[in-house]
């Protein structure tokens, strides 16, 4: 089984690799810091919706000080849109401030450091560590790897750990960083959650779900 699912990985990532060559992370950010916070926001929300948020909330707090010591109503305000904003801020001042008092006020760099702020689980670690810091550790997965991944026949996992688990055992690790941004990327233009346009999608001979 894993051995049919790595020959159909390798044939999906070429794929989508020819039909999505630019693919990368969509949330903008300048620094880590950035990217930490836009990665934060975006749980459960889109990536255009956070781009529009964080240029006056990067305007706003310009340091991970500034985070650390946010008027927590004010930072609310600011990420309102984002949904589940109470959350989110809690999260972002949180982790600012652990990252002043433990990391000497610098995002960390591996997996094992950045579980440890609050708000950050694998998925948001794999997009800063490999956005960021160019460092891929595991595979991003998020709402559209998840389905794509079901629906491609990679995993029948539903939890995010156990699909990361398994595609790691069939996307080469070369691929661990450029395979989820495609797969989003594709999520987002062709495979729609609810009008999928399998009669143009590259995949649809290798995919078990599609209605062509």
């Amino acid at each position: 089984m894993v051995r049919d699912n790595r020959k159909n990985a390798s044939k999906i990532i070429s794929l989508l690799k020819k039909e999505y060559p630019r693919a990368g992370v969509a949330l903008r950010h300048d620094d880590p810091l950035q990217l930490l916070v836009a990665t934060i926001l975006s749980a459960q929300c889109t990536d255009t919706r956070v781009n529009a948020v964080t240029p006056a909330l990067f305007a706003r707090y310009r340091n991970v000080k500034a985070y650390a010591n946010a008027d927590i109503w004010e930072l609310e305000k600011y990420v309102h849109s984002t949904g589940f904003y109470k959350n989110k801020a809690k999260n972002i001042k949180a982790s600012s401030a652990l990252t002043v008092s433990k990391f000497g006020g610098k995002v960390p760099d591996t997996m094992e450091e950045l579980l440890e702020l609050p708000g950050v689980a694998r998925k948001t670690a794999n997009v800063v560590l490999g956005g960021a810091f160019g460092k891929v550790e595991g595979i991003v997965v998020d709402t559209h790897v998840m389905r794509l991944s079901r629906l491609l026949g990679l995993t029948q996992n539903k939890e995010p750990a156990k699909i990361e688990q398994d595609l790691m055992k069939v996307v080469p690790r070369g691929a661990w960083w450029s395979f989820p941004n495609t797969l989003i990327w594709h999520g987002r233009r062709v495979c729609i959650a609810r009008r999928p346009k399998c009669d143009v999608c590259v995949l649809n001979k290798l995919c078990p779900s599609s209605l062509v």
